[in-house]
């Protein structure tokens, strides 16, 4: 793989984006940064890197404001949020070349399925998992404390192999910016795997106002992530994906052994940002009820999670 023949995108350049953007110019590739707020910041200064990881990075790149005046990219990594899905079909078709491939690196159930029908369709879309601890701390200022790995699922498009070789060659890109990346026979699957993490943390630091080290230090939390972890595998199971055996248990023994951590989700609330909850709550919960499964706990805590979202959106 020729790293100057392939040209990279990416839509929303905040943690996620902006964490594997750098990695992969870091590696040689040409890599295009979209911005929105911080694109004066960044086109000025570049992006800086905090990890414990990879070290420290500080890094000019190439930055654009608008989606018009990128070339047209063969890869498209997305890492703004679902919440803005609808926003982003346009920018993607814009930046996009003929047989583009696009990875959505979000979190929740449903979000190819949003933007499918927004895209072209010579574009291949896939979903890519991100394993990893990190966050933005400034304008073009990234941590990375964890992890790393994009595990990724191909989608649709024109793909004839079901999206072995394009997935093949998306994973080469990671792996050659030496970031651990794996193929996921089904996608759907995958997503409910990421669930059974996103679903307790990401609520409970919100609800809670905590982060993961005293989340995993009080009893009664303890035994309510675990909980809440056992109803997102139930439901992946009613929906016809069994997950590993002892899944939930492996992540609760990672989680413990994590640097304190903030998840994403509290951030968002943090700095009044609309939460993801369609995407990692109502849509798996409404999956599970169609397959005649009810996850009441993660219900009660979509609830009060949609009650503080209204609350923080007011004016």
């Amino acid at each position: 793989m020729q790293a100057r023949n392939i040209r990279i995108g990416i839509i929303g350049s905040g943690a996620i984006g902006g964490f594997y953007g750098l990695m992969l110019a870091r590696a040689g590739f040409d890599v295009h940064f979209l911005l929105r707020s911080e694109y004066s910041v960044v086109r000025e200064h570049g992006l800086k890197l905090d990890s414990a990881v990879h070290g420290q990075m500080h890094q000019s790149v190439q930055a654009y404001a608008s989606a018009a005046d990128m070339p047209p990219c063969d890869w498209l990594l997305v890492g703004a949020k679902a919440t803005s899905n609808a926003e982003l079909a346009p920018l993607i078709v814009q930046a996009a070349s003929p047989g583009a491939k696009v990875v959505l690196l979000q979190n929740g159930l449903g979000v190819e399925e949003q933007l499918r029908p927004a895209l072209r369709p010579d574009l291949h879309l896939l979903g890519g998992l991100c394993f990893i601890c990190v966050n933005r701390q400034g304008p073009g200022e990234i941590r990375h404390q964890a992890l790393g790995a994009v595990n990724l699922g191909y989608h649709s498009g024109p793909a004839q192999d079901a999206g072995a070789a394009v997935v093949a060659e998306g994973a080469g890109l990671f792996h050659a910016a030496g970031i651990d990346s794996q193929a996921m026979t089904d996608l759907n699957q995958a997503r409910w795997q990421k669930l059974v993490w996103n679903v307790p943390y990401n609520g409970l630091s919100v609800l809670l106002k905590a982060s993961t080290t005293p989340l995993m230090t009080d009893p009664d939390s303890r035994e309510l992530i675990q909980a809440l972890m056992a109803e997102v595998v139930e439901g992946a199971r009613a929906c016809g994906h069994g997950l590993p055996e002892g899944y939930a248990e492996h992540l609760f023994r990672v989680t413990e052994q994590m640097p304190d951590y903030w998840p994403s989700m509290y951030h968002d609330h943090a700095q009044q940002r609309p939460l993801e909850l369609q995407a990692i709550y109502a849509e798996p919960l409404a999956r599970a009820r169609a397959a005649g499964c009810r996850l009441p706990r993660m219900e009660a805590l979509h609830q009060a999670l949609c009650f503080i979202d209204r609350r923080n959106q007011q004016p």
